[in-house]
């Protein structure tokens, strides 16, 4: 008997997701950032900043950007390493892999970057290849997140971290419901006007209620090797960011 999973709020074979979630992203990856601005009114760019004054990269470095889509993080990371240091942007989608890439050549970055299409579950690197692995907004769409998670264990150097920028369950009185009135009448509406695609945007919607709370992402961190894992609310609990190190 097959593993089930979810699909959004659909129960799906474990098997079927990883198709199931590459007909999204190819559908929405040549509108995925003009998405992101609006959907977010631009904070997104605000979270991911926040994000990057946790790398602890220096130059000469070598980082790992998981699920790394059009580049936000690579971008930053980067200017962080150097010229004398990598940054690795993987992807199991190739239609936002290739956005990256186009994204990245566009802005004159790609001398110190490099595109693998890789599964998070199973990334194709070395053992304790890299100093800094960042995955944003990417781990609720993977099928098994604790695979995923001992994956990016292995493949961090010993004293290296982990940054999991996630969207996570709000905290403030309140805010719970207007996020969800947001969530599930505006951003499908969004994408039916912006990406031509109501039903993507209202998957990524349920995806995000799907999602493990803050603390019980913290838990996953720690049972897949993780040490002196915290995490930073953000926006209310609407993002929050995940840290945890590889002693």
């Amino acid at each position: 008997m097959s593993d089930k999973t979810h699909f959004g709020y659909k129960t799906v074979d474990a098997d079927q997701k990883e198709d199931l979630v590459a007909g999204v992203f190819d559908s929405v990856a040549r509108k995925y950032d003009l998405m992101n601005d609006v959907m977010s009114l631009g904070i997104h760019r605000i979270w991911k900043k926040i994000a990057m004054m946790h790398t602890g990269l220096k130059k000469g470095r070598r980082a790992l950007d998981v699920a790394g889509g059009t580049g936000d993080l690579t971008i930053e990371m980067s200017k962080q390493v150097g010229a004398d240091g990598e940054v690795v942007i993987s992807d199991i989608n190739p239609a936002m892999l290739e956005q990256g890439r186009r994204r990245l050549i566009d802005k004159g970055i790609a001398g110190n970057v490099s595109f693998v299409e890789a599964n998070a579950e199973d990334l194709p690197f070395d053992e304790n290849s890299f100093d800094c692995v960042t995955i944003a907004f990417g781990l609720r769409n993977v099928t098994h997140q604790d695979k995923a998670l001992e994956s990016m264990y292995r493949v961090l150097k010993p004293g290296g971290r982990l940054l999991v920028l996630e969207f996570s369950k709000p905290v403030l009185p309140g805010l719970d419901k207007a996020y969800d009135f947001y969530s599930f009448n505006i951003i499908p509406l969004m994408g039916r006007l912006i990406a031509k695609d109501e039903n993507s945007y209202r998957y990524l919607a349920e995806s995000i209620r799907m999602h493990p709370d803050q603390a019980t992402l913290k838990q996953m961190m720690q049972d897949a090797g993780f040490e002196r894992c915290t995490y930073h609310n953000m926006s209310g609990g609407i993002v929050a960011l995940h840290k945890g190190f590889k002693l």
